[in-house]
Formats: structure tokens, C-alpha cells, sequence
């Protein structure tokens, strides 16, 4: 239980006032002065530009990327050879070993694929709470995981979270496309009012047309927050839930008596704050924890529960990578 914060209404990008936003022509190397150079500086967006976000499933788009993938197609790169079967193209014989073996094959080559990189932020009013805020530490993840794919030059769609729906942001596709994907994010605010996380990422995989990595922020303050991994994992994309809590849900500092208010139904509840009690909530959590991360491993789903406070470059370059979603 939250007490209610109303969000901000100062424009922000990432905890630093933007006074005008960035053209999105801009080169990706001159960051603006607006964004926090610890968080986007030249060096780290040159680091995240060697990794990539995995998919081990084969996906289908319209344009070529750069990805390599375990079917056959044309590209520059020669795979392998196969007996001609009739109906095959005729330029894609190799007319040298004909020449040497007097039977026809047919050349392969490395196709590579076109992948659309899915991350959702959840903005509903729980995720405005925290110290560090949620919503902040969820805005630049969705940011440095958007560099990643633009760098891959994958297809990258953001989507926001709220009451019962999903609402996408425009697609972008090139590190040239970075500036417009941050002023998107730094626009996104809470919510206001109660959330049906569950119905809202229904809404988002009934929309959901091409595949690829999926990565969800959330705190998952949901009654069927098991439902919103199911939802998820029925897109047949590689799902990951970043589970975002703040270091004071993690570890409540408080003590004596309290009533605590719910961020998103404005219900309160009186509560003794004493050792015992805080105990009691601590296993709760745990077992929550658990049964979400059982929920998520039975589904193929990778579950990364994570503090609001966790650096940006621990959680990219040690959490991620540890478990596969980055290499």
C-alpha cells in the first residue's frame, strides 16, 4: 500500500527539466544537455550498441535486419548447399560444382530476419510512487532497451500501460530515431484512479502482429498478476518482466501507527508497524515474489525482480545479461 503522490507537472526527461525537446534528426553521439550524462552520455550509448536484445524463435517481417537467423534465405553470406528440387530458382544454381560434379545444387545463404522489439511500460498511479519513482527508473530502462534494438536497427514499439489499455507509441527503427523515442517517454505520466494491468496487456496482445523480444516494467499491482504473465506468454514472443519495486516496498521503513492508502483506490488501512508485522510482510512478499517467478518459469517467461534504485548500467550490462535477455 502506497500513499497517493499526484504525478509531476513539470516536463521532465529522465529527472532533469527539458526546456525544449530534441529535433529527432540529431546525431545520437551529441546528446542534449536535457538528459542526464551519467545515464546517456556517449560512452554508455556506444556500449549499449554492442549488445542485442535474443530471440530464440524464428520471426517474420517486412524489411531485412541485421539479425542472423536459423532459416535460409538470400543474402550475401553463403550457408550451405541443397539438391535442386524442380521449381527452384535457376540463378540460385552453382553452376562451378555442376561443372565438377555434374548434379545440380542449389546455394543457401544467411537470410536475415526483421525483428519488432516490444516494450511495455506500466503508468498506472502505483508506479508514481517510490524513491527512487517507479515510473522514472521504468522511462529509462524503456530508453537504454530502445537503444539496443535501434542500434540492431530491429523495429522498436513502446507501449504505455493505463486502466484497461495499451497505447502504442509511433514506431521507430534507427539510432537516428533515439531523440524522438526519449521525448516520447519523457511525456509519459502516471495514471490516475484504478488500473486492470491484466486487461491492459490483453488489450496490447490482441493488437500484436509480429514477434519478437517483449519486455514488460511493471510493479505488477494486480490481483491477477499471474494472468498478466499468461497474457504475455500467449503471444508466442520472448517475454521478459522486469518487476519493479521501490526500495521502500522492498524494505518498509516505517514504525507505530499508520494508516496507508492505497495510490490507486484511495482505501486505507490502519496499520501497528512493528518488527512482527514488518516481518510478516517481508515473507508475504517473498512468497508473492515466488509465486510469480514459478508462474513466469512454467510459461517460458524470464522474471527479473528488480529495485527502482538498481543503477541502469548493473541492470543492462550484469542483470540482464545474466539471464539472457541481452548478449
Amino acid at each position: 500500500m502506497q500513499s497517493r503522490r499526484p504525478p509531476s507537472t513539470d516536463r521532465v526527461v529522465f529527472g532533469v527539466n527539458e526546456p525544449q525537446a530534441a529535433a529527432p534528426s540529431a546525431r545520437p553521439d551529441l546528446l542534449p544537455s536535457s538528459v542526464d550524462p551519467t545515464v546517456f552520455d556517449e560512452a554508455f550509448l556506444r556500449q549499449l550498441e554492442q549488445l542485442m536484445l535474443m530471440t530464440r524463435k524464428q520471426v517474420r517481417g517486412g524489411l531485412r535486419g541485421v539479425r542472423r537467423s536459423v532459416k535460409r534465405g538470400q543474402s550475401v553470406e553463403f550457408a550451405d548447399y541443397r539438391d535442386y528440387s524442380l521449381g527452384d530458382d535457376l540463378r540460385s544454381l552453382d553452376w562451378n560444382v555442376y561443372a565438377r560434379l555434374e548434379k545440380l545444387f542449389i546455394k543457401l545463404f544467411v537470410e536475415e530476419e526483421d525483428v519488432t522489439v516490444h516494450i511495455l511500460v506500466d503508468a498506472s498511479a502505483s508506479m508514481a510512487t517510490g524513491a527512487p519513482d517507479k515510473l522514472h527508473f521504468a522511462r529509462r530502462a524503456a530508453a537504454a532497451l530502445a537503444y539496443v534494438g535501434l542500434a540492431s536497427y530491429d523495429r522498436v514499439v513502446i507501449s504505455i500501460l493505463q486502466g484497461r489499455v495499451a497505447r502504442r507509441l509511433p514506431a521507430a527503427r534507427g539510432t537516428n530515431q533515439i531523440f524522438r523515442v526519449l521525448a516520447d517517454l519523457s511525456a509519459v505520466r502516471a495514471g490516475e484512479g484504478p488500473s486492470d494491468l491484466a486487461a491492459a496487456t490483453r488489450h496490447y496482445a490482441a493488437q500484436l502482429t509480429q514477434r519478437g523480444p517483449l519486455l514488460l516494467i511493471s510493479d505488477l499491482f494486480d490481483p491477477a498478476a499471474e494472468k498478466v504473465i499468461a497474457e504475455l506468454a500467449g503471444t508466442r514472443c520472448e517475454v521478459s518482466v522486469l518487476h519493479t519495486l521501490s526500495p521502500d516496498e522492498l524494505d518498509p521503513p516505517l514504525e507505530g501507527e499508520l494508516r496507508l492508502v492505497d495510490s490507486e483506490s484511495s482505501v486505507g488501512v490502519d496499520v501497528t508497524a512493528d518488527l512482527a508485522t514488518l516481518d510478516v510482510y517481508k515473507a508475504r512478499l517473498a512468497a508473492w515474489q515466488a509465486t510469480l517467478e514459478t508462474a513466469a518459469v512454467k510459461r517460458r517467461v524470464a522474471y527479473l525482480p528488480v529495485s527502482s534504485e538498481l543503477p541502469l548500467a548493473e541492470l543492462v550490462f550484469a542483470e540482464l545479461r545474466r539471464r539472457g535477455v541481452v548478449a
